[in-house]
């Protein structure tokens, strides 16, 4: 399949859709996000593929947020169509798990497709930030409501109504990435978090995910019961009988997704 703004990659079992816009900071206009969209269901139907990595081309962005010249033209209706705010809902439910290496800008639509992601590792000098409010409109795709979900309302406010641009190590030090690295080690650095999880069980990694973000907003009951369905599938599964076998044979398992 043909891309024009973005290049799609696979290293081993590591697929990667990297943002490939650098003249523009790899802005998110609405082809890129087609594109994406297409790249992901790619990365989603291929067995081989156990972590999606989101990405930029170069050394300056990750992605830049929307494309301000199709911002200008945006009517209200606009708001209401489904478009990045429902794509990055897909990321959030892809049933593999997902990194936002953040090599650069993640700025507006690009630091909210960043939270999209399981986990967000950035190098040192990223700067990451939604300053959507200087041009007189919220973040609008998801941003109001991962980053407070992310690091808290009262960090989430101060960041959103100033629109101050964090560095990687001020976000680490927030939790909004889980570590920052300097530049050149940032892909090492993702294929290692990638490996790790890899080596776990598909279908637990899947109905982990699955059970942490149904179950977030729940009240504890309610949430507790996701949690145990989520087990129940698991303890009926191949993998489970192998993974407990692997333990008691000291060997690596053999995870097959039963």
């Amino acid at each position: 399949m043909e891309y024009e703004n973005i290049l799609l990659q696979k290293e081993g079992a590591i697929g990667m859709i990297k943002i490939n816009r650098p003249e523009v900071r790899n802005a998110l206009d609405g082809g890129t996000l087609q594109e994406m969209r297409r790249a992901l269901q790619t990365l989603e139907e291929d067995k081989e593929i156990g972590v999606i990595v989101f990405t930029g081309e170069g050394e300056k962005s990750f992605a830049a947020g929307a494309d301000i010249r199709q911002l200008r033209e945006k009517q209200a209706l606009d708001a209401l169509a489904p478009g990045m705010s429902a794509f990055y809902r897909e990321i959030e439910n892809s049933s593999k798990a997902t990194i936002a290496a953040i090599n650069g800008f993640a700025l507006g639509g690009g630091c909210e497709l960043a939270m999209a992601c399981d986990i967000r590792i950035a190098a040192h000098h990223a700067k990451i930030g939604l300053p959507e409010l200087n041009l007189s409109i919220i973040p609008g795709a998801g941003g109001t409501q991962r980053l407070a979900r992310i690091v808290g309302k009262g960090r989430a406010l101060d960041m959103i109504l100033t629109g101050d641009m964090l560095s990687g190590e001020q976000a680490e030090r927030i939790g909004l990435v889980s570590r920052s690295v300097p530049g050149e080690e940032l892909w090492q650095a993702v294929k290692e978090k990638a490996e790790k999880i890899m080596a776990k069980g598909p279908l637990a990694v899947r109905l982990a995910k699955l059970a942490i973000h149904r179950g977030f907003d729940l009240d504890m009951e309610t949430a507790l019961s996701v949690e145990k369905l989520a087990q129940a599938i698991l303890f009926a599964s191949e993998d489970k009988n192998e993974g407990t076998q692997a333990f008691l044979d000291k060997r690596k398992a053999d995870f097959q997704g039963k």
